[in-house]
């Protein structure tokens, strides 16, 4: 039996039945990724000893029937822009290369604290979660476990590269523009982006506030749900946190698919999609239609604005987030300056990567006078058209199918030169993000 294989919910069932131990199952993962680290580049940081440590506890505890909890003992792999106490949170940026986060972000403290689940690391991401390739990190190029040659896909393709190399068993990811999905389909694994505001941004470091989601990448569907249901659920210290009801979302695995009515968006089935792309969504259209389930065709008229439109409010949320940056509040510093306006320029200098500094100038310049209202504005007017488009769609269909990537995993250096090629890796994903899907649009309003 090869451990690192397994599912989260076939380990567990191992533990409850005592077939295997917390420590044998975290040891057969510290041993994959000392094996694989060097090929794949897949962590930041990794805390191997004191995940031991931790197995070695939770068996006493098990053994005692002091721990109750149902995950306890199951490892993990973080995103490295989540805050974990004690632990490097660099956002794989020389910005914050030495930071030691103070606190746990929510969703770490539910899962390591509460849950008893075993953090293996920090895991590797484009630098401030802006890139679709992981090329953007200031440390490492995280590759594509089935070809090394190949990227990740990115933000979170760390986190992606860990689960499908069998480094971890799942991984928390986050998703501003598709940066769970599009990794997560790259890499052959799953991955979801909640609804926004069902689980807890506290302690995410932002990229853009009214985009952002951490969500789980994991091995199969109902790992994913049984990982949605540790990490969702309301919280105070967040402002834009759902106030619902935890939900168990396993209960929902078993059920068929009969008479589920699925549109499918025409235009994300246009030129730009890869051949290869198309024929893996007629196939899967092919198998629900003989599962029971209602095709249909369905028009999103707005969706060839939603990239532009992402662009616009992404890079503004992130200007006016990375400002706080600046080498004195926050961030490197740099040892050279005459004065403080040397010391902002070259503490942000040193400290951005190239894409960061891209995403912040365009960022600023659509939130300056003169042309807030001719691009930030009008973006926000398009987001409500976006979602209002979605609403409709949803009055007709319980589901709309749509390509993740419109491209099958790329090389590694082929989308660089150009950023825009690069950006138009999300185009199938951001639209999700702007209407802060997947939940019904009118729940999102009435909370």
């Amino acid at each position: 039996m090869n451990i690192t294989e397994l599912t989260v919910h076939e380990l567990r069932e191992k533990l409850d039945k005592k077939e295997l131990t917390s420590e044998e199952i975290t040891k057969a993962y510290v041993d994959r990724i000392n094996d694989k680290e060097k090929d794949i580049n897949a962590f930041v940081t990794t805390t191997l000893d004191e995940a031991l440590n931790k197995a070695k506890e939770i068996d006493k505890e098990k053994n005692s029937e002091k721990l109750e909890n149902s995950y306890a003992g199951i490892p993990l792999g973080i995103k490295d822009n989540m805050c974990t106490k004690g632990v490097k949170t660099t956002c794989s940026s020389r910005m914050l290369e030495n930071f030691i986060a103070p606190y746990d972000a929510t969703v770490v403290n539910k899962l390591v604290n509460e849950e008893n689940l075993i953090s293996l690391g920090k895991l590797n991401m484009d630098e401030f979660a802006m890139g679709s390739s992981t090329e953007t990190s200031y440390f490492k190029k995280t590759k594509n476990p089935w070809d090394l040659s190949r990227v990740p896909g990115g933000s979170s393709g760390g986190s992606a590269a860990a689960v499908a190399a069998n480094m971890v068993p799942w991984a928390l990811g986050s998703d501003t523009g598709g940066s769970i999905r599009q990794p997560a389909s790259l890499c052959g694994v799953v991955g979801l982006k909640p609804t926004y505001g069902l689980v807890s941004r506290y302690g995410l470091v932002a990229f853009a506030s009214s985009l952002d989601q951490i969500g789980p990448i994991t091995k199969d569907v109902e790992d994913s749900a049984i990982l949605l249901s540790l990490i969702a659920g309301h919280d105070e210290k967040d402002s834009t946190s759902a106030n619902v009801p935890k939900k168990d979302y396993t209960k929902n695995l078993k059920k068929d698919i009969k008479g589920l009515k699925i549109g499918v968006p025409k235009e994300f089935f246009g030129d730009g999609i890869n051949k290869d792309v198309k024929e893996a969504l007629e196939k899967a259209i092919e198998v629900y239609k003989e599962l029971g389930a209602e095709i249909g065709e369905i028009s999103i008229d707005v969706a060839e604005y939603a990239l532009a439109t992402y662009y616009i409010i992404a890079c503004a949320e992130a200007s006016s987030n990375l400002g706080r940056f600046d080498g004195i509040r926050y961030g490197h510093r740099a040892k050279d300056f005459e004065n403080l306006k040397d010391l902002y320029k070259n503490s942000r200098s040193e400290g951005f990567g190239a894409e960061v500094k891209r995403r912040i100038i365009l960022g600023t310049y659509v939130l300056s006078a003169g042309y807030y209202d001719a691009y930030y504005k009008k973006a926000q007017k398009v987001r409500t058209l976006v979602q209002n488009e979605f609403s409709r769609g949803f009055e007709r269909y319980d589901v709309l199918l749509t390509p993740t990537s419109p491209i099958t995993a790329f090389k590694f250096g082929e989308k660089t030169e150009n950023p825009l090629e690069m950006y138009l890796s999300d185009i199938c994903t951001v639209s999700v993000n702007i209407a802060g899907l997947p939940r019904n649009i009118s729940s999102l309003r009435s909370r």
